[in-house]
Protein backbone atom coordinates (compact mmCIF):
# COMPACT_ATOMS: atom_id res chain seq x y z
CA UNK A 1 0.00 0.00 0.00
CA UNK A 2 2.03 3.15 -1.01
CA UNK A 3 1.90 5.99 1.40
CA UNK A 4 -0.85 8.09 0.12
CA UNK A 5 -3.30 5.46 0.96
CA UNK A 6 -2.21 4.61 4.28
CA UNK A 7 -2.39 8.01 5.48
CA UNK A 8 -5.75 8.41 3.94
CA UNK A 9 -7.04 5.13 5.68
CA UNK A 10 -5.53 6.79 8.76
CA UNK A 11 -6.78 10.23 8.76
CA UNK A 12 -10.82 8.12 7.84
CA UNK A 13 -10.07 6.28 10.91
CA UNK A 14 -9.15 9.52 13.27
CA UNK A 15 -12.01 11.37 12.00
CA UNK A 16 -14.51 8.39 12.45
CA UNK A 17 -12.98 8.47 15.79
CA UNK A 18 -13.83 11.86 16.70
CA UNK A 19 -16.88 11.91 15.59
CA UNK A 20 -17.83 9.26 17.55
CA UNK A 21 -19.94 10.09 20.44
CA UNK A 22 -20.63 6.85 21.93
CA UNK A 23 -18.05 4.66 24.29
CA UNK A 24 -20.18 2.19 25.90
CA UNK A 25 -18.44 -1.21 26.76
CA UNK A 26 -20.74 -4.20 24.91
CA UNK A 27 -21.98 -5.44 21.98
CA UNK A 28 -25.01 -8.33 23.33
CA UNK A 29 -24.73 -11.02 20.34
CA UNK A 30 -27.26 -13.00 22.35
CA UNK A 31 -24.60 -15.58 22.61
CA UNK A 32 -22.79 -15.56 25.95
CA UNK A 33 -19.78 -18.14 24.44
CA UNK A 34 -19.49 -15.83 21.64
CA UNK A 35 -18.78 -12.82 23.65
CA UNK A 36 -16.13 -15.09 25.93
CA UNK A 37 -14.36 -15.94 22.70
CA UNK A 38 -14.28 -12.35 20.86
CA UNK A 39 -12.85 -10.19 22.36
CA UNK A 40 -13.64 -7.23 20.20
CA UNK A 41 -17.33 -7.71 21.11
CA UNK A 42 -16.27 -7.44 24.90
CA UNK A 43 -15.09 -3.61 24.44
CA UNK A 44 -17.80 -2.18 22.07
CA UNK A 45 -21.53 -1.59 22.98
CA UNK A 46 -24.52 -0.86 20.86
CA UNK A 47 -27.83 0.62 21.67
CA UNK A 48 -30.95 -1.51 20.52
CA UNK A 49 -33.20 1.05 18.38
CA UNK A 50 -36.20 1.12 20.42
CA UNK A 51 -38.40 1.03 17.40
CA UNK A 52 -36.73 -1.93 15.73
CA UNK A 53 -33.39 -1.43 13.74
CA UNK A 54 -31.68 1.50 12.72
CA UNK A 55 -31.66 2.62 9.45
CA UNK A 56 -28.87 2.60 7.60
CA UNK A 57 -28.26 4.57 3.88
CA UNK A 58 -28.50 1.89 0.91
CA UNK A 59 -24.96 2.53 0.20
CA UNK A 60 -23.83 1.62 3.66
CA UNK A 61 -26.32 -1.63 3.75
CA UNK A 62 -24.33 -2.40 0.08
CA UNK A 63 -21.06 -2.60 1.20
CA UNK A 64 -21.76 -4.27 4.15
CA UNK A 65 -23.70 -7.26 1.99
CA UNK A 66 -20.62 -6.79 -0.09
CA UNK A 67 -18.25 -7.46 2.91
CA UNK A 68 -20.38 -10.28 4.22
CA UNK A 69 -20.45 -11.80 0.42
CA UNK A 70 -16.51 -11.34 0.03
CA UNK A 71 -16.04 -13.06 3.64
CA UNK A 72 -18.46 -15.76 2.89
CA UNK A 73 -16.31 -16.62 -0.35
CA UNK A 74 -13.29 -16.22 1.64
CA UNK A 75 -14.40 -19.05 4.22
CA UNK A 76 -16.20 -21.36 0.87
CA UNK A 77 -13.04 -21.76 -0.66
CA UNK A 78 -11.01 -22.34 1.75
CA UNK A 79 -8.99 -19.13 1.13
CA UNK A 80 -5.76 -18.25 2.92
CA UNK A 81 -4.25 -14.75 1.56
CA UNK A 82 -5.67 -12.97 4.59
CA UNK A 83 -3.83 -9.98 2.71
CA UNK A 84 -5.95 -9.86 -0.42
CA UNK A 85 -9.16 -10.55 2.02
CA UNK A 86 -8.28 -7.27 3.92
CA UNK A 87 -7.76 -5.31 0.80
CA UNK A 88 -11.29 -6.42 -0.61
CA UNK A 89 -12.59 -5.21 2.73
CA UNK A 90 -10.87 -1.87 2.56
CA UNK A 91 -12.49 -1.29 -0.66
CA UNK A 92 -15.52 -1.34 0.70
CA UNK A 93 -15.40 0.27 3.98
CA UNK A 94 -13.50 2.90 2.06
CA UNK A 95 -17.05 3.02 -0.41
CA UNK A 96 -19.25 2.81 2.93
CA UNK A 97 -17.28 6.05 4.50
CA UNK A 98 -17.53 7.97 1.38
CA UNK A 99 -21.08 7.49 0.53
CA UNK A 100 -22.60 7.27 4.12
CA UNK A 101 -25.10 9.84 4.45
CA UNK A 102 -26.44 8.92 7.90
CA UNK A 103 -26.91 11.68 10.65
CA UNK A 104 -27.63 11.35 14.41
CA UNK A 105 -27.99 7.93 16.70
CA UNK A 106 -27.93 5.63 13.40
CA UNK A 107 -24.71 6.85 12.74
CA UNK A 108 -23.53 6.97 16.07
CA UNK A 109 -24.49 3.20 16.27
CA UNK A 110 -22.71 2.65 12.94
CA UNK A 111 -19.42 3.69 14.51
CA UNK A 112 -19.61 1.39 16.66
CA UNK A 113 -19.66 -1.45 14.83
CA UNK A 114 -17.40 0.02 11.45
CA UNK A 115 -14.50 1.06 13.92
CA UNK A 116 -13.66 -2.08 15.27
CA UNK A 117 -14.06 -3.44 11.72
CA UNK A 118 -11.72 -0.89 10.51
CA UNK A 119 -8.78 -1.87 13.09
CA UNK A 120 -9.77 -5.93 11.90
CA UNK A 121 -9.30 -5.50 8.66
CA UNK A 122 -5.74 -3.42 8.97
CA UNK A 123 -4.81 -6.63 11.46
CA UNK A 124 -5.60 -8.96 7.90
CA UNK A 125 -3.39 -6.14 5.45
CA UNK A 126 -0.53 -6.26 7.79
CA UNK A 127 -0.29 -9.31 9.49
CA UNK A 128 1.97 -12.31 9.15
CA UNK A 129 0.63 -14.38 11.80
CA UNK A 130 -1.91 -16.49 10.45
CA UNK A 131 -3.36 -17.41 13.75
CA UNK A 132 -3.99 -13.43 14.24
CA UNK A 133 -5.19 -12.95 10.85
CA UNK A 134 -7.92 -15.85 11.59
CA UNK A 135 -9.07 -14.28 14.64
CA UNK A 136 -9.12 -11.11 13.02
CA UNK A 137 -11.38 -12.91 10.08
CA UNK A 138 -14.03 -13.97 13.49
CA UNK A 139 -13.84 -11.00 14.98
CA UNK A 140 -15.38 -9.83 11.68
CA UNK A 141 -17.48 -11.89 10.80
CA UNK A 142 -19.08 -11.25 14.33
CA UNK A 143 -18.90 -7.28 13.37
CA UNK A 144 -20.44 -8.02 10.11
CA UNK A 145 -23.20 -10.12 12.08
CA UNK A 146 -24.06 -7.48 14.57
CA UNK A 147 -24.64 -4.86 11.56
CA UNK A 148 -26.93 -7.08 10.17
CA UNK A 149 -28.48 -7.93 13.59
CA UNK A 150 -29.27 -4.27 14.43
CA UNK A 151 -29.77 -2.58 10.89
CA UNK A 152 -31.30 -2.50 7.96
CA UNK A 153 -32.08 0.11 4.75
Amino acid sequence: MNIMKRYILLLLVGVLILACKNSANTIDTGNPSEIERVSILDTFSITQNPNGKWIANAETHLGFRKMDSIITKFRAENKTDYIELGNQLSEQTGFIIKHCSMKGEAHDQLHVILIPMLDEISVLKEENNNEKAKSALYNLEQLSSAYFKYFSI
